[in-house]
């Protein structure tokens, strides 16, 4: 687990193995300036470096008003051309560092997920959201497209022609709406979210991290190749799972009628 501070975002451990990671700007509705793409950045990329104890993130907004605003567009403001491409670049390896990262994430949508802050929700691996959760793609309205993955990420969760309509139109959508289209597993009432999602993740925690993180690249990467690729992708990640001191300690468990002790390797 990380020992690192960051200016712009809310390190916590609440449960064994478990990393809560807070987008802290609630004055500005959690949008991202430069300073927070750089901290997600930063954080997500060490934990594909080394995850260390970590076997499962939370990715969740300060206050109860906000997920996560999108981009700073006070900072913004009067930007050049050649600033704001510069600044999109950090804005783009901070999306591909969240849909690296080799540990699950899930999202915690606790208000507004909008532009950008759509755009991280839809790059973790699962979402929760409260019940007053709204999302949108707002970007056409200022002139600009989803630059963070939102045309690819958000139709494929939710289908070609409803990703056109919401993109197009820059129309919100509410968590009710998100979790009939399947962007959104499941919604809860606000004081119930975090509960819930420590519930989850604490199961993702407890089951063996090498299987964990095998089964999700197997998914995620399976599901962009052919059927028949897929599953020669899907045996190689199996395989990499039988030499493994957890596999061994799953199945003597079992057999010992206990509760697994996974230790990593």
């Amino acid at each position: 687990m990380t020992s690192k501070t960051f200016s712009t975002l809310k390190i916590e451990t609440p449960g064994p193995h478990l990393l809560q990671v807070t987008m802290n700007r609630p004055e500005a509705a959690n949008a991202f300036n430069t300073q927070m793409a750089r901290d997600i950045l930063e954080l997500f990329e060490d934990l594909a470096l080394d995850a260390g104890e970590t076997r499962c993130v939370i990715l969740t907004g300060a206050g109860d008003r906000a997920f996560c605003a999108g981009g700073d567009l006070k900072e913004r403001k009067g930007m050049t051309d050649e600033a704001w491409g510069k600044q999109h670049l950090v804005f783009e390896r901070m999306l591909r560092a969240v849909l690296d990262c080799p540990v699950p994430i899930i999202g915690a949508v606790n208000g507004a997920a909008y532009a950008g802050g759509c755009e991280i929700a839809c790059a973790v691996d699962f979402l929760y959201a409260s019940d007053n959760a709204r999302f949108a793609q707002t970007e056409t309205q200022i002139g600009i497209i989803p630059g963070a993955g939102g045309t690819q990420t958000l139709s494929r969760a939710i289908g070609e022609r409803r990703a056109k309509e919401l993109i197009l139109a820059s129309k919100p959508f509410s968590a009710a709406e998100a979790h009939a289209w399947g962007l959104v597993n499941a919604v809860f009432p606000q004081d119930k979210l975090m509960e819930e999602v420590l519930a989850i993740a604490g199961r993702i925690a407890s089951n063996a991290p090498i299987a964990v993180r095998q089964a999700k690249q197997a998914i995620h990467r399976g599901l962009q190749m052919s059927l028949s690729d897929g599953l020669t992708f899907e045996i190689e990640a199996y395989n990499r799972t039988v030499p493994t001191e957890d596999r061994r300690e799953g199945v003597l468990a079992f057999n010992e009628k206990r509760k697994p002790k996974f230790e990593g390797r």
